[in-house]
């Protein structure tokens, strides 16, 4: 069985989480407490997984992968059904760079390494934190309900079944929902988390519903 390294509310993680459980496969759960022991993901035995230091990564066999969206793809071409990515290369392309505008764009400045040096080295305080979460996470989201408003509407954010994009935004939102970001302004994104959350493999993903969940 795969092992899968992760943390409860690591949004990367999350995605991972999402996708197994859409493609119905099991892992054996490691937990890697991002807090604990000074953050147990910079540990010398967690680095020789992944040299990063950060969370996810998962283990098949001799594979080892990191990058949630890198193990999302391998996922989705060792196991193609249900498929996470449309047919057509233009379609495709649309819904990676969809997912890369959270998960590259958004999701790295709220990520707790860049959060414990604005709070260490630049000293702010958690009000501080939470105002600057809320402005990029804001702003990043207010650009994918652009991208979404100039598509035909429908049940999730690509079609009529959940994809690598869907994956991408839920998390998001979790994180949204978590530094008390306004989404009103942003219907398509909250109609689609709420199709996401009345799913199965969604909800079974949610950080409250981890082992580890504090």
């Amino acid at each position: 069985m795969m092992r899968f390294f992760g943390y409860f509310r690591s949004s990367a993680a999350y995605r991972c989480r999402i996708a197994f459980n859409l493609k119905e496969i099991g892992t054996d759960f490691v937990p890697i407490h991002l807090r604990k022991d000074g953050g147990q993901q910079k540990s010398e035995s967690y680095r020789a997984l992944n040299p990063q230091g950060l969370v996810p990564t998962l283990e098949d066999g001799d594979l080892r992968l990191t990058q949630s969206l890198a193990i999302i793809e391998w996922l989705d071409e060792t196991h193609p059904e249900p498929p996470l990515l449309p047919k057509g290369a233009s379609a495709r392309a649309h819904v990676r760079a969809f997912a890369l505008a959270i998960a590259c764009e958004i999701h790295p400045l709220q990520n707790l390494r860049v959060l414990d040096y604005l709070r260490k080295d630049l000293g702010l305080d958690q009000d501080g934190l939470d105002r600057w979460c809320r402005r990029w996470i804001s702003e990043g989201l207010g650009a994918c309900e652009g991208l979404l408003a100039a598509r035909l509407q429908s049940p999730f954010c690509f079609g009529e079944t959940p994809g690598l994009a869907d994956i991408c935004l839920v998390p998001q939102v979790f994180s949204a929902e978590r530094f008390g970001v306004d989404l009103s302004a942003m219907p398509r994104i909250r109609c689609v988390a709420q199709a996401c959350a009345r799913l199965p493999a969604f909800e079974a993903a949610h950080p409250s519903r981890q082992p580890d969940a504090e």
